[in-house]
């Protein structure tokens, strides 16, 4: 248990973080996070207002990682290793099977039900997702001025690379027994255009 002097907001938001990934966001009460902590209810709200504020605040927490960027080299992409960026960094974003990626997982399920529900959440989810987009129309275009894209393409790509990487954590979470390396380097390599020497 933290000494009460020692507690931050961080304590508040990993502990909550635990709960939501072992027992959900809507069955997880301020009572079950304080308890965890080893504070009162009430001093909770020294650190967050609301569960709403708290809630908001531990998806913060979850995705201060996880950005295009993080997992596509763009700045170091050149034409001779574009396919290979491409094909490296979305294999990066899949997730391992170890405790905390599957959690982070749970948690983001659980918040993309909320997000269906309430559009506080739905919000910076859309954020994440817009950005991944973003970064693939970017690397998409660089691919088009060494054209290994086809211009035409750029736009409806990055959001089927987008779609599809979001899509292929999801099964992996699941467990669903899939050839994730080879799915996502087929629709990289469908995406080029031009024959690789």
């Amino acid at each position: 248990m933290i000494k009460k002097r020692e507690i931050t907001s961080s304590h508040i938001i990993q502990a909550a973080y635990e709960l939501f990934a072992e027992c959900g966001i809507e069955k997880t009460s301020l009572g079950m996070i304080s308890k965890r902590v080893g504070i009162t209810k009430s001093s909770i709200y020294y650190h967050f207002s609301t569960k709403e504020e708290l809630i908001a605040r531990t998806f913060d927490y979850i995705f201060r990682d996880h950005y295009f960027a993080v997992y596509f080299d763009t700045e170091s992409v050149t034409e001779d290793n574009y396919v290979e960026t491409l094909i490296r960094g979305g294999l990066k974003m899949l997730p391992s099977d170890d405790k905390e990626h599957r959690s982070t997982l749970r948690v983001l399920s659980e918040f993309t039900m909320l997000a269906e529900r309430d559009e506080q959440f739905r919000a910076p989810l859309l954020k994440v997702q817009q950005d991944f987009t973003n970064g693939f129309f970017d690397l998409l275009s660089k691919g088009a001025e060494w054209g290994l894209v086809g211009p035409e393409k750029i736009e409806v790509s990055s959001k089927i690379l987008a779609l599809l990487i979001d899509n292929l954590s999801r099964c992996k979470m699941m467990k669903m027994d899939l050839d994730y390396q080879i799915i996502w380097e087929e629709t990289v390599n469908r995406i080029i255009t031009r024959e690789r020497t």
